[in-house]
């Protein structure tokens, strides 16, 4: 798959994509984590990133959040050249890591807040924001509780709420519902449709097969390269199988 991507340092682009990568490459020594891959998400598209563990995922999410330096290749993030402008970028996306980052011996509020302040959310404005996405979650009369003492459950929407405090373009999102139950997971992915709904473009990835399913396009990692991309339908119908999960094992796993 060959991106073009245009290419202007001083300003975001006018694009339909928020997402634009050509042959992007991270190597650690002689050990290639990422090798070439080129693909682009729309604006306001639920994409999943696919792939078992060490296929890439992680190091692959940590160069598109300008998080870690690419050996080789390209990207376009929100508009913003990945090369030159690392800085722009981060002020329009949001980040929700693989393991829980926010602070256990602080309140829900206080999370919050320090990071609507690292953000650069208005003063005026961040106590609104703040009480607007708890009441969403429901945890509004929970915002003097300390983070330790809620359930994983509780904690996963509260780093989606906050990566999404600042209105980003994009949101990151690495493994979000690892760990926890189905319906956590439901009521998680619930918050992901209604972001989308609002021109959020999502990207996220998880090792679980069902989850793909809920995505308008997935991608498949394997051994540091992007194997096959497409909607869930399209790949299923290319591999002649019913589920996702059939599609996964029947091409990494082979």
């Amino acid at each position: 798959m060959k991106v073009r991507l245009p290419f202007r340092p001083q300003q975001a682009i006018d694009t339909p994509y928020s997402i634009q990568v050509e042959g992007l490459t991270k190597r650690f020594g002689e050990f290639t984590a990422v090798n070439h891959i080129s693909f682009e998400v729309k604006k306001g598209e639920i994409f999943g990133f696919l792939g078992a563990n060490g296929a890439g995922k992680t190091t692959a999410i940590r160069m598109l959040c300008s998080l870690l330096q690419p050996t080789e290749g390209k990207a376009m993030i929100a508009g913003y050249d990945l090369a030159t402008q690392p800085k722009l970028i981060k002020r329009h996306i949001g980040y929700m890591s693989q393991k829980f980052s926010l602070y256990d011996d602080l309140t829900i509020f206080e999370n919050m807040q320090l990071f609507g302040t690292i953000y650069g959310i208005p003063r005026k404005e961040l106590k609104d924001r703040i009480f607007s996405r708890l009441e969403d979650l429901h945890l509004a009369d929970k915002s003097k509780t300390l983070v330790a003492s809620i359930p994983l459950g509780w904690k996963q929407k509260l780093a989606f709420a906050t990566a999404m405090l600042h209105r980003p373009d994009i949101v990151f999102l690495d493994e979000p519902t690892s760990g926890v139950d189905p319906i956590v997971r439901r009521e998680f992915w619930n918050l992901i449709y209604e972001a989308a709904s609002h021109g959020v473009t999502i990207f996220v990835t998880t090792h679980y097969m069902d989850e793909a399913e809920y995505c308008g396009r997935i991608s498949i990692m394997s051994h540091g390269e992007l194997k096959l991309i497409g909607t869930p339908t399209e790949l299923k119908e290319q591999m002649q199988v019913d589920s996702i999960e059939k599609v996964f094992v029947k091409y990494v796993v082979r």
